[in-house]
């Protein structure tokens, strides 16, 4: 970069530049240089999403480098997304910026958040740019558009239906894989109109943190899941070799796996969509709690514990 490039307004201008010109075709009609973006939507309501991730507590920029917390800023929300069935748009992004070291911070964060914003056709048209004392911190604002069928919430599980997730869990922290989230708006999209979901939602917290969402929003229900079912993956497996922990509940705690749990009535279970592995675990019961049970047949009650912003220490 030019010395002319090296402040804010220079930053700002090198992110434009490496940025195609957007225009009608693509749904833009104004967007950064203006104070706002000008977008075109195809459906009459919009699905919005905002997540903020902080260095020393979703990634410690030092370790991992700025591209990396650009790229799981884009995909943290992505996955919120995915949770709603909904097709990826425009995205804004606000950052501030470590005085220190902001032009080059900058230049790493622009280059994850567009690769992975790129894979999913998303365009970022705006945002706010910062420097200050302390350390890098982003929030990346996603609108998208809701699937024609409509998006499910948290809030529609019903006593008898089945859990499925799309993925195994466990060990993303300690192996790094909370850094390169995969978010499922493909799985999605295919399981929307042939299972017709009741209630999902992605998982950021750990399994039974946010099984234990959907439970609550649907009127305090329980669930039983099947120990047997519950796909562990091989980073879980590993550390659990390495803690003593059993692997299943870093399955069920660990958290930032990004995979989708859902629900659906038990005549939809078996209308699997085409080319996307589910994995069926348990069911939606009467009554509340989580239990787990064992290959015996013994039930053993699952203590949340998935993670709090406001209990727990740095996830990264």
């Amino acid at each position: 970069m030019s010395e002319r490039s090296t402040g804010e307004f220079g930053l700002i201008e090198w992110i434009r530049s490496r940025r195609p010109r957007l225009g009608p075709d693509q749904g833009v009609e104004g967007d950064v240089g203006d104070d706002c973006a000008t977008v075109r939507f195809r459906s009459p309501s919009m699905i919005v999403t905002t997540d903020m991730l902080m260095d020393g507590r979703h990634f410690i920029l030092d370790r991992d480098g700025p591209e990396a917390a650009g790229f799981k800023a884009m995909g943290v929300n992505l996955s919120d997304v995915a949770a709603m069935c909904g097709v990826p748009r425009f995205a804004t992004v606000a950052v501030a910026l470590p005085r220190r070291d902001a032009v080059a911070v900058g230049q790493g964060l622009d280059a994850g958040l567009r690769r992975m914003a790129d894979r999913f056709g998303v365009h970022i048209v705006g945002g706010d740019t910062n420097a200050w004392d302390g350390p890098l911190v982003v929030s990346v604002t996603l609108m998208g558009e809701p699937h024609p069928l409509g998006s499910p919430s948290r809030s529609g599980a019903k006593v008898g239906d089945a859990i499925f997730v799309t993925g195994p869990l466990g060990g993303s922290l300690s192996r790094g894989r909370h850094l390169r989230p995969n978010p499922r708006i493909r799985e999605a999209q295919a399981i929307r109109p042939v299972m017709n979901p009741t209630a999902m939602i992605d998982l950021s917290d750990g399994l039974s943190s946010d099984l234990g969402h959907i439970l609550d929003e649907s009127g305090g229900l329980g669930a039983v899941l099947d120990e047997a079912a519950v796909p562990i993956h091989a980073d879980a497996i590993d550390q659990s070799t390495e803690d003593g922990v059993p692997a299943i509940l870093h399955a069920l705690d660990d958290g930032e796996d990004f995979e989708l749990c859902f629900t659906v009535r038990p005549e939809e279970a078996t209308r699997l969509p085409e080319g996307v592995t589910l994995h069926r675990i348990g069911e939606v019961v009467a009554g509340p709690g989580i239990r787990l049970r064992g290959g015996d047949g013994r039930l053993t009650p699952v203590e949340r514990r998935g993670f709090d912003h406001f209990r727990e220490r740095a996830k990264s």
